[in-house]
């Protein structure tokens, strides 16, 4: 299978695929001729006496100093060199990578007046796993991501540094060893290279791959922990959820009933006289189903940036090239700040379920283990999961609440979205490893019900539990269980498809 860049519509998923070698990115016949009729019309703006921000003026606050066409190359490739100012630790290298083949998509969608090599030689790199080592920290969201892309591209001046396996090396070194030239910039490409949202849109990208899951996951491991609580199916009737029919809400009520179908142990516990149970059990559908709804929101929101021109100026006709907004991150900012509130909720709720099969009620012995007193059981995870949404909260402040002015006041008001994606991705992971002791909690739990059933796929992941960690019958050193759990729950271990 095959992508066509700058025609075919970039989602989440193909992104992915393509980072990850399943899927082939290609330019057709069609784009090239796009991307170099484009290319005429800004050497033409070049060699015109109009100016036009960024192709014959300098940059940001020297916008009112005309550059002559002999200087127009060395301005580009001093655009580069003088923004890369990125610091703090190298970014994930597929961070780096879905980066380049954003970049890509949106170079080619023709207004960005860019030469074709460049672009072939950036996605060689993409197929070639030659990847740039870009800092985490020193972008404000707007004029694009301008320190993270220009570290991105510095690589094609022979510049800046290339992964090589978990080795730094100068990138220099690594286009000699690939027998590749160094690229002497053009009119308006150090713009085009660096002027952009592919820094905030990697981390929503990734965010949202690793969200998608963590729904899902967040379902199975709820209703793991329904099952030991032995909490009621009734919240989860479909007629109850539509007449309040939120999309998220309707999608994790269905997953519930599907999750505790055909359950013996539900069944046994029909006719119990306990009224209703605990909000973190009986309002799954209300909670997971309110960070769904965040969840397709910025999912539509990342898919319009993905296919999406970002750069500037854009680049129109032989006599117009438009200087905007659209390297602006704040479309993204705001929505990734939202969706990384709700993610940190799908934690909060997970850590209560925690400390509910923990109190020893109604039927389970306290601390999930019938030898207290001398064994402390299951007691202690319950505190990380608890330091772990402490902290997520403390990562909910929403970045794009803050605007710092830069460049002499040109660029007067920022998006900050850079740290919005980041912290995100923060989150996450702690979700990550909130639900892999709430799994483990689970599987103990479920153990006291026995010799009851569950559904298909509660009895299918209890088993994959099983497989890597056992019943805790007596105390012993639980750190490497959830360690086990967390590097299950990263590789996708666990089954959370229903259908």
């Amino acid at each position: 299978m095959v992508f066509k860049y700058g025609i075919d519509e970039l989602t989440v998923h193909k992104a992915m695929a393509i980072c990850e070698g399943s899927l082939s990115g290609i330019i057709s016949q069609e784009v090239k001729e796009k991307v170099n009729n484009c290319r005429d019309r800004v050497i033409k703006i070049a060699k015109s006496n109009k100016a036009v921000y960024g192709i014959n003026t300098g940059f940001g606050p020297l916008c009112d100093v005309q550059i002559t066409p002999e200087e127009t190359n060395k301005l580009q490739e001093n655009l580069l060199i003088t923004h890369a100012v990125g610091v703090g630790k190298p970014i994930d290298k597929k961070l780096s990578k879905i980066m380049m083949i954003c970049k890509v998509h949106a170079l080619c969608q023709g207004y960005s007046g860019i030469r074709l090599e460049v672009i072939q030689r950036i996605i060689y790199c993409i197929e070639n796993n030659i990847l740039p080592v870009v800092p985490e920290q020193g972008s404000v969201g707007a004029s694009g991501d301008l320190a993270p892309l220009s570290h991105l591209f510095l690589p094609l001046l022979g510049e800046g540094e290339f992964w090589v396996g978990e080795a730094i090396v100068p990138a220099n070194d690594l286009l000699k060893k690939h027998d590749l030239k160094r690229f002497k910039l053009e009119a308006k490409e150090g713009l085009a290279l660096i002027n952009g949202t592919q820094f905030i849109l990697a981390h929503t990208i990734t965010g949202l791959y690793k969200m998608h899951y963590l729904l899902d996951l967040a379902d199975v491991s709820g209703a793991m922990s329904l099952e030991g609580f032995q909490g009621s199916e009734a919240p989860f009737k479909e007629i109850l959820h539509k007449i309040r029919p939120f999309k998220g809400n309707l999608e994790t009520a269905k997953r519930m009933r599907m999750l505790l179908r055909d359950s013996q142990n539900m069944k046994n516990h029909f006719e119990c006289e306990r009224v209703q149970d605990p909000y973190s059990m009986r309002c799954i559908p209300q909670v997971h189903g309110a960070s769904r709804n965040a969840f397709y929101h910025l999912n539509e929101l990342a898919e319009i940036e993905m296919n999406a021109v970002t750069d500037n100026p854009i680049v129109l006709s032989e006599t117009e090239a438009i200087s905007g907004g659209n390297f602006h991150g704040q479309p993204l900012a705001m929505a990734i700040d939202y969706t990384a509130l709700a993610a940190s909720e799908l934690g909060n709720i997970a850590d209560r379920r925690c400390y509910l099969l923990l109190e020893g009620k109604y039927g389970l012995p306290r601390l999930l283990t019938k030898a207290g007193g001398l064994n402390s059981g299951y007691m202690i995870p319950q505190y990380t999961t608890a330091a772990l949404v402490s902290e997520n909260k403390s990562l909910c402040y929403p970045a794009s609440a803050d605007s710092i002015p830069t460049s002499l006041g040109q660029e007067d008001h920022v998006s900050m979205g850079s740290i919005s994606g980041r912290k995100f991705n923060q989150i996450l992971e702690n979700i990550e490893k909130i639900l892999a002791i709430e799994l483990m909690y689970a599987a103990q739990a479920l153990e006291f019900r026995r010799p009851n059933t569950f559904s298909k796929i509660i009895e299918e992941n209890f088993k994959i539990i099983r497989k890597k960690v056992l019943k805790l019958d007596e105390d012993r050193l639980i750190k490497e269980d959830i360690n086990t759990l967390i590097a299950m729950v990263k590789n996708r271990a666990f089954k959370v498809n229903l259908n």
